[in-house]
């Protein structure tokens, strides 16, 4: 396993990081503990969860995924091998059952949620703590285009200064961004850079072969600045796997089960995925693992976030770190993208 500097700590992450949003929805307990020693074994040592998890977001399962991970520490005592980040939800995104609906970055949030997540991770601090996505409204979760709103939201200085209150305590070692633009990357580090606040050492977006956007403005961001990428979603929940090839629509697949996610099953994604899932198989490649390593790869990424429900999956995802794509294999992932640019956003 590659360890890669988490922005400009001193933490060393691994490349792959564990994804934990299916536990406590399609994973239990026991299958998550047997994925986290799976993980430790290969020499993962960095977790990523969210108050939010898992996901789908519903009320009966709040709170889940996070309860599962401070019991394993409990049982197991090894808060300390671990860099454990987790993330406070914003507004919108169909939830109403966390803090009444109502939710915004400021203080009074902030310490809602950081102090209820600490609770149920069974540890004194978070390595990182992360905004999920913008309390404004901008260009997210699947839209590629800016539409301006004229809204009231909190300010970007109350919020820095409320994540300065709980580095201070000890609550928090470092602060990053999730689902954020150029815009809101680039306000956040001049803020923090200009008041002596946090800085923002990370960025967690969705990066696949489906959804290059991070490309086009924030991958200079994240070299120049040292702000680098935690890449979600990097198989497209899925698609690029190959499973969902011809229609097919496999029991247990996220897609199948949970109709949200619809950006997915689109012609354009339907088709690219076939041709990249064809390419992999001319090369005698697993589909799942080109797919992985070509994000890994990026000069933009500090860690790749995978995501499975077996251990077989996890073992392939794992087995992704050690593959090199060939000159050939990365002229025909260019191709295809040029064919079918960011179908899936």
């Amino acid at each position: 396993m590659d360890y890669r500097q988490l922005g400009r700590t001193d933490l060393k992450v691994s490349a792959i990081c564990l994804g934990t949003m299916t536990w406590g929805e399609q994973n239990s307990q026991s299958e998550a503990f047997a994925q986290i020693e799976r993980a430790k074994e290969a020499g993962i040592n960095f977790l990523d969860t969210a108050e939010m998890y898992p996901v789908p977001p519903k009320a009966e399962t709040y709170t889940a995924t996070e309860t599962i991970i401070g019991n394993w520490f409990k049982q197991q005592g090894d808060r300390a091998d671990w860099i454990l980040a987790s993330k406070i939800a914003g507004p919108g995104n169909a939830i109403d059952h966390i803090r009444g609906g109502s939710l915004k970055h400021n203080r009074e949030h902030i310490v809602a949620a950081l102090d209820a997540s600490l609770a149920r991770l069974q540890t004194d601090y978070l390595d990182l703590y992360q905004l999920h996505w913008p309390e404004r409204s901008t260009n997210f979760f699947g839209k590629l285009g800016y539409t301006h709103k004229e809204e009231d939201f909190t300010p970007l200085e109350e919020t820095l200064e409320a994540l300065d209150e709980q580095v201070k305590a000890g609550k928090i070692r470092h602060i990053g961004l999730s689902n954020e633009t150029p815009w809101g990357t680039m306000k956040f580090l001049q803020l923090a850079e200009s008041r002596g606040w946090p800085r923002a050492v990370s960025i967690q977006n969705p990066y696949n072969l489906l959804n290059r956007s991070f490309e086009v403005g924030l991958a200079e961001v994240a070299i120049r600045e040292q702000c680098g990428l935690l890449a979600y979603s990097p198989l497209a929940f899925g698609m690029l796997s190959g499973k969902y090839e011809g229609g097919a629509r496999p029991a247990k697949g996220r897609l199948s089960l949970y109709s949200r996610f619809t950006r997915y099953f689109n012609p354009q994604s339907e088709a690219a995925c076939s041709r990249y899932v064809a390419l992999a198989r001319e090369h005698g490649l697993e589909p799942t693992q080109m797919a992985l390593a070509f994000v890994t790869r990026q000069p933009f990424v500090t860690s790749n976030i995978i995501g499975a429900t077996t251990l077989e999956q996890l073992d392939s995802n794992i087995a992704s770190f050690g593959l090199e794509l060939s000159d050939e294999v990365l002229a025909g992932i260019e191709a295809i993208h040029k064919d079918h640019p960011n179908p899936a956003p």
